[in-house]
Order: structure tokens, then sequence, then C-alpha cells
């Protein structure tokens, strides 16, 4: 009667998503580890790009500022700026304008 009609058979459609499966259990766990590892690079170049800031604002100014809020108020940055792509890490300016990251020596 269907003696020329083409298609997969339910046994090779088990075996394809058998082998996705596969796949994405190893796939998945290696993209968690890689979590923090980009929230570290990204705090790393948003400290980059306020330092950045804070000399544009000592260029300006003749003084850095003494504190983030300050670069802040003077629409250097913008709020989320003020903090690590983590959420939880805030960033510093101390007393000679180098910006660190909290959690930074």
């Amino acid at each position: 009667m269907f003696k020329n009609q083409r298609g997969f058979t339910l046994i090779e459609m088990l075996i394809v998503l058998m082998i996705i499966s596969v796949l994405v259990m190893l796939l998945i766990p290696n993209l968690g580890k890689k979590s923090k590892e980009v929230n570290e690079k990204g705090c790393e170049a948003l400290v980059s790009v306020v330092q950045a800031q804070a000399d544009a604002y000592y260029i300006e100014k003749n003084s850095y500022p003494g504190t983030i809020e300050i670069l802040k108020t003077a629409e250097y940055i913008t709020e989320d700026q003020t903090t690590c792509p983590d959420g939880k890490t805030s960033l510093t300016i101390d007393e000679e304008g180098k910006v660190s990251s909290g959690d930074a020596p």
C-alpha cells in the first residue's frame, strides 16, 4: 500500500535524540564553569573603562574624583557602571585616582 514512501523509522529518531541528549549533557556543565571567568573578565574591562573616565575627570577638573558617586553625578559613568557584572562587587577609587574592584588586592 505505502511501499514507495520514504521516512525515518522510530528507532532512527530515538537514536538521533539520544545523541543530541548526550551532547547537551556534555556541554551544559562546561558552560556553567565559564560564567565565573566571564564575570571576572567583564569586571576587569569595566575597571579599565571607569579608570579612563576618572582620568578624563582629572583632565577637566585638575583633581581626581574622591568616590565613584562623584563620577556618576558628574555623568562620566552611569549607575550600572558602579558595580561589576556579577552585581555584587563595587568599584572604588583611591586618593590617587586608581580605580579598583572590591575584590582587588
